[in-house]
């Protein structure tokens, strides 16, 4: 198992992986722009849920790059990758069973976001999360489900709008489970150091 984390904790693949995550948040960011043309914008810095937590683990990987931790991104990353990479994964596969078919962007979506939540926490013995990173990654992921499903921000779905509610408390389950994850993360795995 080991020098599957000398192989992660590799600088070049450190690299690798920030320039595919540097791509995929830019391509995620231009996904929601039809949502986010139509967004009040106070609401937008909540409305692209999943390239913003790439973006967290893009700044979490710069971090590694320069031989620095910063937890706070890091506990970001880890709850919003998983909570946002099994959450698309479950709604595409919801909607492949609601209708019968599912586009090739379906696919290519739930490929990449169960890559997604695989990276945040294979990741995990390099992190250096605090209690306080926990709290308040916990305050901002809470707080977006607010948003998502009080105010009507969360991404469209249009086969699956009339399982709204029961979406949105699935959703709520699967951030605790994502916090939960966080925590195990930063208190119950082996620390490991990033090989130059």
């Amino acid at each position: 198992m080991n020098w599957i984390y000398q192989y992660l904790g590799n600088i070049h693949m450190i690299r690798l992986l920030l320039g595919i995550n540097v791509l995929g948040t830019l391509y995620g960011y231009y996904w929601y722009k039809s949502q986010l043309e139509t967004t009040a914008a106070i609401f937008i810095p909540f409305v692209p849920d999943s390239p913003t937590a790439c973006l967290f683990f893009v700044i979490a990987l710069i971090g590694f790059t320069l031989r620095k931790n910063w937890g706070l991104f890091e506990a970001l990353a880890v709850i919003s990758l998983f909570k946002y990479g099994i959450w698309a994964v479950v709604m595409n596969l919801f909607t492949l069973v609601e209708t019968g078919s599912l586009h090739w962007t379906g696919y290519m979506l739930i490929a990449s976001h169960f890559a997604m939540a695989l990276q945040g926490l294979l990741y995990a013995p390099y992190y250096r999360i605090k209690p306080w990173h926990i709290v308040v990654a916990a305050i901002f992921t809470l707080h977006n489900e607010m948003i998502d499903y009080v105010y009507g921000q969360m991404p469209w779905y249009g086969d699956l709008a009339y399982y709204m509610s029961g979406i949105g408390y699935f959703t709520f389950w699967l951030s605790i489970l994502a916090i939960g994850l966080c925590y195990i993360a930063a208190f119950k795995v082996d620390r490991k150091n990033i090989f130059y």
